[in-house]
């Protein structure tokens, strides 16, 4: 006689977002799960800004077990949790619910991310530097302070218009100086050692016009976005003869095995990822 069929129950995850269809988040985390036997699922669940509460709700409810949030949702979603941690606090911003029949406990891991991708994986110097942020932004936001901890030389907030960027020095300035401006108040600015790309451009649309006189050849140009094609800003950057360029692949695949660990325990290794799925 065979022996009956067992089943393993499976925890559920995933994230939220508008739009998510072109996340590889469910890639990173079947990865991350089959390489950590760990029992879990992982969805996409497009989820419009007036939905986001019952959506987390009703995903609450049906015993979930955690989410990734993503744009546009990362601050408003602040509002749904009941716990933050310190990066999330200081950052304004979650990413990251690790949800609970009755608790929903926020993280915010895109600088913890940002700032392994940069100094593990690309091996580029932040310390001492010239660091630039396009934008000003919930993006912005969670990586300002990770960036502020690892002690560059200066750290300035650029945007299109002076208010966000103003506030945004002002809420992260007791942690150390932050300078912002307006993109054209760049011009004539010596060229910056580490310049991040944080605009809502992203894989579409043009590129400000930010002033030639911010990069140079030895500088270093990051976008938070990914894509199998080139990002905009990573062209504007390539076509003035820069030539240590990134994207933000290996940010998502880190800022997800932070979030990994805070769901399941256990740190997943990210180069399996990169190395497999390199974009």
């Amino acid at each position: 006689m065979s022996a009956p069929n067992s089943t393993i129950a499976m925890d559920r995850y995933g994230v939220m977002g508008f739009p998510v269809a072109h996340s590889r988040s469910p890639v990173i985390h079947a990865v991350f799960a089959r390489q950590t036997g760990q029992a879990m699922t992982y969805e996409l669940f497009e989820t419009r800004p007036e939905d986001l509460e019952s959506a987390i709700r009703n995903f609450q409810r049906s015993g979930g077990a955690g989410l990734n949030i993503t744009v546009p949702h990362k601050s408003e979603v602040v509002r749904l949790v009941d716990e933050m941690s310190d990066n999330a606090t200081t950052a304004g911003a979650v990413n990251t619910l690790k949800i609970g029949a009755d608790h929903i406990y926020g993280d915010n891991t895109d600088g913890i991310g940002l700032v392994r991708d940069l100094t593990q994986n690309k091996r580029w110097a932040i310390e001492g530097q010239r660091v630039l942020i396009l934008g000003a932004g919930g993006a912005t936001r969670g990586i300002t302070r990770p960036l502020q901890e690892q002690r560059p030389a200066s750290l300035t907030i650029a945007n299109r218009g002076a208010r966000k960027a103003v506030a945004l020095a002002e809420h992260f300035g007791r942690f150390g100086e932050v300078r912002s401006c307006r993109f054209a108040e760049l011009a004539g600015t010596e060229p910056f050692d580490l310049i991040i790309n944080a605009t809502s451009a992203g894989l579409g649309g043009s590129v400000p016009e930010f002033p030639e006189s911010i990069i140079s050849e030895s500088s270093h140009c990051y976008d938070l976005s990914y894509g199998s094609a080139s990002t905009p800003f990573l062209t504007w950057a390539k076509k003035r003869g820069i030539t240590n360029l990134a994207s933000g692949w290996g940010m998502l695949v880190e800022q997800a095995a932070a979030s990994f660990r805070l769901w399941r325990g256990v740190m997943p290794d990210t180069k399996a990822v990169l190395e497999r799925y390199s974009i």
